[in-house]
């Protein structure tokens, strides 16, 4: 059962996501995603002007007339949200947490996808899979959708995005798009990825914090992973210290990145300290211009 609390937050988050959904990217979204293929439509009698490569050749000899076949685009897609709530997003130096950041984008292009007449479906995981909701239609099914994301605490501490991936792939039979929400801090999934990336798009929303590419000078600073539990301590007023630091948090990003191209996936990068909107927006935009 809902607390009122819950339901209240509930619809806070639906009035934010639907209000930048209908003022900022709903047509970049249909622009970006829709008419992606075609489907058979009917056939009808051939007439003058018409393409002879559309010829319906075994409907033409029953019938002893020329017939073509008709096709219209495919508008309607299958969305799925993919969202890694995992003990790391339980962290954010700027005021919100990775995962409050990863919930907010889930409910917006849940929202989108939505008004758009599309089936979305929710899949939250950590080291397992931990909830799967089917694609359908419908505001009751979002809301069910936003209540689930906000209320949701994950039971294990790591994160693996591979076995995420994986399970999708074998409950979902129809090409969908997925959104993989995450800060990608995971087991090894890059073999996974390439494989399901074959049956269905798979965007990566990478979340971030800036303090995990720069360290602030303030002098000794005890610093935890998240999901191992390991802690160290680092001083912090040292420059060869935070230069170490940002190096690595460098390179581990160009890691994830080089992997995401040899998979064939697009990257979103989104952070904590700025409005996450911008990002998905360019993003949408971007695949536009590419189609």
């Amino acid at each position: 059962m809902l607390t009122d609390e819950l339901m209240r937050e509930v619809r806070r988050l639906q009035l934010r996501t639907k209000r930048r959904v209908q003022g900022l990217f709903a047509g970049e979204y249909q622009s970006a995603f829709k008419g992606r293929g075609i489907e058979f439509a009917e056939v009808r009698e051939y007439e003058p002007g018409d393409d002879v490569r559309a010829i319906d050749w075994n409907v033409t000899a029953r019938s002893g007339k020329t017939f073509i076949k008709r096709f219209h685009e495919e508008r309607e897609l299958t969305v799925m949200l993919v969202v890694d709530l995992s003990r790391s997003g339980a962290f954010g130096s700027s005021g919100r947490e990775k995962s409050r950041v990863a919930v907010e984008v889930a409910a917006v292009l849940a929202l989108t996808a939505s008004m758009n007449n599309d089936r979305v479906g929710l899949l939250i995981f950590a080291e397992e899979v931990e909830l799967f909701l089917p694609p359908r239609k419908g505001r009751t099914h979002v809301l069910r959708l936003l209540r689930e994301l906000l209320n949701f605490e994950p039971r294990g501490n790591g994160t693996d995005v591979g076995a995420a991936l994986e399970h999708m792939g074998r409950l979902l039979n129809r090409r969908s798009l997925a959104f993989v929400i995450s800060d990608f801090e995971s087991r090894p999934f890059e073999k996974v990825m390439k494989v399901v990336s074959r049956q269905h798009e798979i965007v990566a929303v990478e979340v971030s914090d800036p303090r995990e590419r720069e360290l602030p000078s303030v002098g000794l600073m005890e610093v935890c992973d998240a999901e191992s539990g390991e802690r160290m301590v680092v001083d912090t007023s040292s420059r060869r210290a935070r230069r170490e630091y940002a190096k690595l948090a460098h390179e581990r990003e160009q890691e994830r990145r080089r992997l995401f191209a040899r998979a064939k996936v697009d990257r979103v990068p989104v952070s904590t300290d700025r409005p996450f909107v911008a990002d998905v927006e360019r993003y949408f935009r971007m695949r536009e211009r590419r189609r």
